[in-house]
């Protein structure tokens, strides 16, 4: 009933930076909690960055904190999350997902809806 799809995800070299979207085609976000998340290659999925409803709080994972954002744009029903200074260990899947209720935030199993994820590879 509501689907979540990302973009933006590719190709990079290590130190540059890259923007995902994640947009909610049909459906409002503005008071729900979005969040990322990756995956790479036998790994468990972890959580990376989200921000919430009404305030726009802010959460990120130490291993992008300070390189990483996850600015929303409402108006547009989009989530993205800003990428920089990249390194070969950020090469994953990259999802993103919507929590309908409040719960901890870094908790994938917060969230009730997600996207198929995008493939972000940095090289290098």
């Amino acid at each position: 009933q509501v689907h979540l799809v990302e973009s933006g995800g590719g190709l990079v070299q290590a130190g540059g930076p890259l923007r995902l979207s994640c947009a909610a085609p049909g459906r409002t976000f503005g008071s729900s909690v979005m969040g990322w998340f990756r995956q790479a290659p036998g790994k468990e999925r972890e959580f990376v960055a989200a921000i919430s409803g009404g305030s726009g709080w802010t959460y990120y994972a130490d291993s992008v904190k300070g390189r990483f954002t996850i600015p929303r744009d409402n108006a547009k029903n989009t989530v993205y999350l800003q990428m920089n200074s990249l390194k070969p260990e950020d090469t994953a899947v990259y999802y993103c997902a919507a929590a309908l209720h409040i719960a901890p935030m870094s908790s994938s199993d917060t969230y009730d809806y997600w996207g198929q994820g995008t493939q972000v590879t940095v090289s290098s």
